[in-house]
């Protein structure tokens, strides 16, 4: 059976080796990109995975992630450095997945990259084996089989994350789902208090891609003190 394949982008020469040593003793093949340019030329459909550093000289991991998702859907890791939110948030926009903070442990960032493998070929799966599933709320037409999302029929590109939240949240309408019932409920971990930063980024990127003015929602309401849901 073919190993899990991820990539290592990072201009730091002891963290690509560190990793690449780890993650290979984990049973992953692992590529090493030094920078973003070198990363984007490695790239193809075999990369199950990248763990993507936002802070490198020349091309940033932001703009890595845009152009990794003009083509790829597969998860992206962040490694971000500690209170780097405006970044965070930038690389949740760009496409991102998930992140990490440095420094950071193995075990911790070990189990980011599983929970996003896990996701990304469950729902791969669940993509092919969907057949008439479809959700409409509004102007909202989410074809489960396709994993296509059209708003006044044109295609809107979510991210994998983007798209699970949302035809949860529209399957469920009516429903209000804490940050703890949408972390867990999506990314199928437990919710930490980190966690509602990763959940707010998102929302607000659906937001901006679905909704006729973000900054007054009629599609993804807020439930002050409670959470999200969709009326």
């Amino acid at each position: 059976m073919d190993h899990e394949k991820i990539m290592i982008v990072d201009d730091d020469n002891e963290i690509r080796e560190l990793l690449h040593t780890m993650l290979v003793n984990e049973g992953y093949d692992v590529i090493e990109a030094d920078c973003g340019e070198r990363a984007l030329e490695l790239v193809d459909d075999k990369v199950d995975l990248v763990v993507l550093d936002i802070m490198m000289p020349g091309m940033s991991g932001l703009k890595v992630c845009s152009k990794l998702r003009e083509k790829y859907n597969m998860p992206i890791l962040f490694l971000t450095a500690k209170g780097m939110d405006s970044d965070l948030t930038m690389g949740f926009s760009c496409g991102g997945d998930d992140y990490v903070v440095k420094p950071f442990s193995f075990s911790e960032l070990l189990a980011r990259i599983k929970g996003l493998l896990r996701r990304y070929k469950v729902y791969s799966g669940k993509k092919k084996q969907a057949a008439n599933e479809v959700y409409e709320y509004k102007n909202i037409v989410i074809n489960a089989q396709y994993n296509e999302v059209k708003k006044d029929g044109e295609d809107v590109n979510l991210s994998e994350i983007e798209y699970q939240i949302l035809k949860l949240m529209i399957k469920y309408r009516g429903k209000i789902f804490t940050m703890q019932n949408l972390y867990e409920s999506v990314w199928n971990e437990p919710y930490l208090a980190s966690s509602a930063n990763t959940i707010m980024a998102h929302i607000r990127k659906l937001r901006v891609k679905l909704e006729d003015d973000p900054q007054k929602p009629q599609i993804i309401k807020t439930v002050w003190g409670k959470g999200y849901r969709v009326e």
